[in-house]
């Protein structure tokens, strides 16, 4: 099956990835059929250079079987060669890391509150839970004692 794909080159952290048509059997970096474009994460979203396409040819082999991974569907599609792809699920991605973790602590203060008010009123609901807790582990006490002195007894005879 073919694989129109992207293979890494540059040198650390600075990746240059070229879009090639590859077998999927074949590695990453490995053999390819051919080089139909480049793809630059560095520049800016708004340069050309950032994504270099030969359109006539991706047509080509898309006509021919050959099917886009993910990332390469995405550069596509804002070539406007083939239709965007859905859009995955994640929706805290979007958002910056700072901003989710005051979120979360915004979404935490209140709760927190919450609970500091609750006691006071719930304090009298649970006395009773309470004894009435206080008397279920006693009788849990007395079953468990009998088998731990069964165990006992076995080794010594």
């Amino acid at each position: 099956m073919l694989k129109i794909r992207l293979s890494m080159g540059g040198v650390r952290k600075r990746p240059v990835y070229k879009i090639v048509i590859a077998d999927s059997r074949s590695p990453r970096d490995g053999k390819f059929l051919e080089k139909v474009g480049s793809f630059n994460p560095l520049l800016p979203k708004e340069k050309k250079e950032r994504i270099k396409l030969e359109t006539e040819r991706v047509k080509y082999w898309i006509s021919k079987g050959a099917r886009p991974t993910l990332r390469v569907s995405r550069i596509l599609g804002e070539a406007e060669l083939m239709p965007m792809p859905k859009p995955g699920n994640n929706p805290l991605k979007a958002i910056p890391k700072k901003e989710r973790k005051k979120s979360a602590e915004e979404k935490a203060a209140p709760k927190v509150e919450a609970k500091k008010e609750e006691p006071k009123v719930e304090a009298k609901k649970e006395e009773p839970k309470v004894e009435a807790k206080k008397e279920e582990p006693k009788v849990e006490a007395k079953k468990e004692e009998p088998k731990v002195e069964a165990k006992k007894e076995e080794p010594k005879a």
